[in-house]
């Protein structure tokens, strides 16, 4: 006999872990979790809408049925993106005015010319590409993607806020008290129509914001991907893994993954294919050189070195100095860190040449010393 979906959401309201991930198949039940877990931690009548939303935060479907669109069938010229009215998006643009922090997220994972255009009141977005002068296209409809992309980029705008308040230990010293009472951060599969390469980029993001909360902040994320899933179980720590089943009468099991069971997807072999395919197509950005050191933690933790560094080349400080450059935990602005040069990105395919071809990856790897780093002073996280 299984468990329901309240029993399971009971379970991990009550489980002492910064971060619960969950994997489960589409259709499972995790947008009926995520909403069973609301209910549970804030139910409506405890005080309404702006109660609930400063109990816990969720992403799932239901936040984006929040938009819908307005095509313009009469003239087919004024596209917009009609937000309906709630307190969730009245929240985040007008009382905490993310506006810019939003447009700036969006255009992270879409296009840096394409830009949404929000109306005095914040009840309509229009999208148009600019040209790089006073003039703009005409408005456009968005793909169903970018549209995720833009939804997502709204929660995650007041996420990151959120954290950064409560990062303040005193309450009368941070500049809003909406989030005094925040709880949990519940994240059901965020913008799954991403490409891979924006996926594990987003799925580094969501687990940095993870790593900057010092609060007792907890987060629950769900997903049916599992290279997004791979991605945050390398990156987070404090942590606690599951897999939700359902079963024919209707009730579910969520058992947890231990050790080696997380391990089913390859992670670290689809971190060489992605980093392989943007040197291949020369499109290498910031966030390959977090793949690039995550390859290496991976590959030293396996062959017992203390620390990744061990593995780099000669001039261990030159190549250790360049990584931390773009990976640094300091940070999740991409305008503090420059595009990475012409001569920066082949130190990318440098080291996954050297991490391949030094028998790292071969089956048969004998037992290697223990290295001595010597003159690498720095630690893992520091911006040398």
């Amino acid at each position: 006999m299984g468990q329901t979906l309240t029993q399971i959401a009971e379970e991990l309201r009550n489980t002492n872990k910064k971060v619960q991930l969950i994997y489960a198949f589409n259709g499972v039940g995790k947008t009926r979790l995520s909403r069973e877990i609301k209910n549970l931690i804030s139910p409506k009548d405890s005080g309404g809408e702006q109660d609930y939303q400063s109990k816990v935060l969720y992403y799932n479907a239901f936040t984006e049925d929040l938009f819908y669109w307005d095509n313009d069938l009469n003239t087919d010229i004024d596209r917009k993106l009609i937000i309906q009215p709630n307190g969730y998006t009245n929240w985040v643009l007008q009382e905490q005015g993310q506006e810019s922090n939003i447009i700036t997220h969006f255009q992270r994972y879409t296009n840096d010319k394409l830009t949404p255009d929000f109306n005095q009141s914040f009840s309509e977005v229009r999208f148009s590409f600019q040209r790089g002068d006073d003039s703009g296209s005409d408005y456009v409809k968005i793909s169903k993607g970018e549209e995720s992309c833009f939804i997502w980029s709204i929660f995650y705008s007041l996420l990151d806020q959120a954290i950064n308040v409560l990062n303040i230990d005193e309450e009368d010293e941070r500049d809003t008290d909406q989030f005094n009472h925040l709880e949990y951060v519940f994240i059901d599969d965020p913008v799954s129509s991403l490409d891979d390469n924006h996926l594990i980029e987003l799925a580094i993001n969501i687990a940095e914001l993870v790593k900057l909360s010092h609060s007792n902040l907890k987060f629950i994320i769900t997903t049916h991907n599992p290279l997004f899933y791979n991605v945050l179980f390398n990156e987070v720590g404090n942590k606690k893994c599951y897999m939700l089943n359902k079963f024919e009468d209707g009730t579910y099991d969520i058992p947890e993954k231990k050790g080696d069971s997380n391990k089913s997807f390859s992670y670290h072999l689809y971190l060489k294919h992605i980093i392989e395919e943007a040197i291949e197509s020369n499109s290498i950005e910031k966030y390959h050189f977090m793949l690039l050191r995550n390859l290496y933690e991976k590959t030293a933790n396996f062959l017992g070195y203390p620390k990744w560094s061990g593995l780099l080349p000669d001039d261990k400080q030159t190549y250790y100095n360049r990584v931390i450059q773009f990976t640094s935990h300091s940070t999740l602005s991409n305008e503090v860190i420059p595009e990475p040069t012409e001569p920066e990105k082949q130190i990318v395919k440098f080291l996954l040449d050297h991490l391949v071809d030094n028998n790292y990856w071969k089956e048969e790897i004998a037992a290697q010393p223990i290295v001595d780093e010597g003159s690498i002073i720095a630690t893992e996280n520091e911006t040398v």
